[in-house]
């Protein structure tokens, strides 16, 4: 049996983080996965009457928890944050690790370690919703940068993202969807479907809009580091036959950080 279906509002905070709020509308209960800063939050729970229970945090990274503390000071929300990340997150509540559930009334959500932006990173999967929280290890088109271990580590992350269902709801920490593209329609050039998403690209930014949520087709289909297995990626990094896609995904990581 179907679970129930949340409501969602994205919105932009900072420069180019995706602000995300989630409601279960049988219970009231609302989360924020992260908090890049408090106004834009407090901003949306004004305008939508949503009453914020919980804080869900991807990783410690400054731009991710800023707004933490003014936003529990205004709403008493429970901040529950990766046990990895140790006293790193302010005002924490709760710490969760891999296979643990979080609740937002009945909304209910796996949590999967997912290292390699960052040591202590997790997802959100919201299996009967059909959505995944990714933070900063999946972009739409694109994937986080490595800061804190070896590039294999993100690759093995990511992994964990392929199996899920292709109508899966993707929410990503930032909105870097256009320089995604650009990067995609360099190095799969033959791709229609990455052409085709270019231009969805450039016609969200130019409307002032972004392309999140994205959903799992469409990142199998047209994000480059998820198709690390294909000849074409191979082919454009240089990399012969027979090459284990790791490698494929860590010379692609290597050349977007130079792009």
């Amino acid at each position: 049996m179907a679970g129930p279906t949340p409501e969602i509002r994205t919105f932009l905070c900072r420069s180019d983080n995706v602000g995300v709020l989630i409601r279960d509308p049988a219970t009231g209960a609302c989360a924020a996965i992260d908090v890049p800063e408090a106004a834009p939050v407090l901003r949306v729970l004004a305008e939508t009457g949503w009453r914020l229970t919980d804080i869900l945090v991807t990783h410690r990274h400054g731009d991710h928890i800023a707004g933490i503390p003014e936003v529990k000071r205004a709403t008493g929300a429970r901040v529950t944050a990766p046990a990895r990340a140790g006293s790193a997150i302010p005002e924490v509540d709760t710490t969760v690790s891999e296979g643990d559930t979080v609740r937002v009334g009945d909304l209910a959500a796996e949590v999967w370690e997912t290292p390699g932006h960052c040591a202590d990173h997790v997802a959100y999967w919201f299996r009967e919703a059909g959505i995944v929280f990714s933070g900063d290890t999946l972009f739409t088109l694109g994937c986080g940068r490595v800061m804190e271990s070896p590039p294999e580590t993100l690759w093995r992350s990511l992994q964990r993202f392929l199996p899920l269902p292709d109508a899966t709801q993707v929410f990503s920490g930032h909105d870097y969807v256009l320089a995604n593209a650009r990067f995609a329609a360099a190095v799969d050039s033959a791709n229609d479907a990455v052409t085709q998403r270019m231009r969805k690209a450039e016609e969200a930014k130019s409307a002032g809009r972004f392309l999140v949520p994205s959903t799992m087709a469409e990142e199998r289909a047209t994000n480059p580091f998820l198709r690390s297995g294909e000849p074409a990626l191979r082919n454009a990094v240089g990399l012969g036959e027979n090459v284990d896609p790791a490698e494929v995904f860590v010379a692609l990581r290597e050349r977007k950080d130079r792009f």
